[in-house]
């Protein structure tokens, strides 16, 4: 089943998997006024428990979700699917924000465009891996030969002390993160545009980056285009695939052949 796009209900292929068989997950599930998917019904609650089976101790499942607003109010749906995987035995180890960088005008007259949607990042007790993405420091030196950076620090009894701190010129990168979704921006291939709702390879990218490492099994449940798949593919990691939709699962097919062959990969049975 590694290295492989199967069609079927999620559920019923995740139970013929051994149970801790899956490095980290990645996906973005069908919600709310989504919630048939292709005329299939989506059950969380049973996704939900096969997840926390087959994923490894230490392993991570990464949940993109939003709430669509429905006769005036937000569903809610989004944290009250957290709150049941921590019920169910995970840890949420991290509840960060997809910010999408420009996207179509969505919400009524009376609210503001939604423009992001939660990243739940959840774990089978701690994280096994974590490699975290650096980026520039955005404050200049004050003194760029010592690198101090000259800061006013609160104390513990509420007083204020300047003192000259040493900084780093990288930091972790902020649990906001942000990409363009306009214009053809989320996937570089085509292919991926014939699926009605894709997510940015770049955010796929950075949580395969950022809580597994090489080798490792990455298993999106609801695979779509198979964007997940794809990064996998480039950064040396084993996938799994699945999607109730033949056309869906012909769609991530064709995408995961062209990378195997733009990259001269010897890799995958597709089939």
């Amino acid at each position: 089943m590694v290295n492989e796009i199967v069609c079927g209900n999620c559920i019923e292929v995740m139970e013929a998997m051994e149970a801790d068989s899956v490095d980290l997950v990645v996906t973005s599930p069908p919600y709310d006024n989504l919630r048939t998917y292709k005329g299939y019904d989506f059950d969380f609650e049973g996704i939900a428990q096969e997840l926390l089976r087959v994923i490894k101790p230490g392993g991570v499942v990464v949940w993109v979700v939003g709430d669509a607003t429905i006769k005036g109010t937000e569903t809610g749906s989004s944290f009250r699917q957290a709150l049941h995987f921590k019920e169910i035995g995970f840890n949420l180890h991290d509840t960060m924000i997809y910010h999408k960088d420009n996207p179509p005008p969505v919400g009524g007259s009376n609210r503001y465009y939604q423009s992001f949607e939660y990243m739940f990042v959840l774990s089978k007790g701690k994280p096994k891996t974590f490699n975290p993405i650096v980026v520039p420091r955005r404050n200049k030196w004050n003194d760029k030969r010592t690198k101090r950076f000259r800061a006013v620090v609160r104390e513990a009894d509420g007083t204020f002390t300047k003192k000259e701190v040493h900084v780093k010129e990288e930091v972790k990168k902020q649990n906001l993160w942000k990409y363009v979704v306009s214009g053809g921006s989320s996937a570089k291939d085509r292919i991926a545009y014939k699926h009605p709702a894709i997510f940015p390879e770049k955010l796929a990218e950075d949580h395969i980056l950022s809580w597994s490492n090489e080798g490792d099994v990455v298993l999106d449940p609801m695979c779509g285009s198979g964007t997940t798949c794809k990064m996998s593919v480039l950064n040396k990691r084993k996938f799994i695939g699945i999607d109730i939709s033949e056309e869906y699962c012909e769609i991530a097919r064709e995408r995961l052949s062209e990378t195997v062959e733009g990259t001269g990969a010897e890799l995958f049975d597709l089939s």
